[in-house]
């Protein structure tokens, strides 16, 4: 299975957004852009994407940009995934009627799985890790 780099932008800025979430201020997009490495013009697509799903929210204004529509608790790397993609996974095979009924089960069973594994990452845990990784100190 491999990812897009729309993927990979997505969760970089919803990991920025989250980053920034108990500021309650909103970042401008070209702030979030620099800080994620991610082409501002790409970003104002997959924010538009973000928001449509009711992942990110927006705001006008001198003070406007872009901010997350809910705590990071309750966003995971699922939810982003499928917000650009519309899911985690998918193969043809799943409604291929020439697909052996077992080999169909068995993409079943990895769909499900890779659905539960990116549910399972939300992106307060990722600031956590980040923040743990922070306190360390090396010898």
């Amino acid at each position: 299975m491999k990812l897009s780099v729309k993927s990979d932008y997505a969760a970089r800025a919803v990991l920025g957004l989250a980053r920034h979430y108990s500021t309650g201020t909103a970042l401008r997009v070209e702030d979030l852009a620099t800080e994620q490495g991610i082409p501002s013009s790409y970003l104002v697509q997959i924010l538009i994407e973000l928001k449509a799903q009711g992942i990110a929210r927006s705001l006008r204004g001198k003070e406007g940009g872009y901010l997350l529509a809910k705590p990071p608790a309750e966003i995971s790397l699922g939810d982003v995934l499928r917000a650009v993609h519309g899911t985690v996974f998918d193969t043809p095979a799943l409604t291929d009627p020439e697909c052996p009924p077992e080999l169909r089960r068995a993409w079943h069973r990895l769909q499900a799985t890779l659905d539960a594994a990116a549910n399972g990452v939300t992106f307060q845990k990722l600031l956590e890790e980040s923040s743990e990784k922070e306190k360390m100190y090396y010898i």
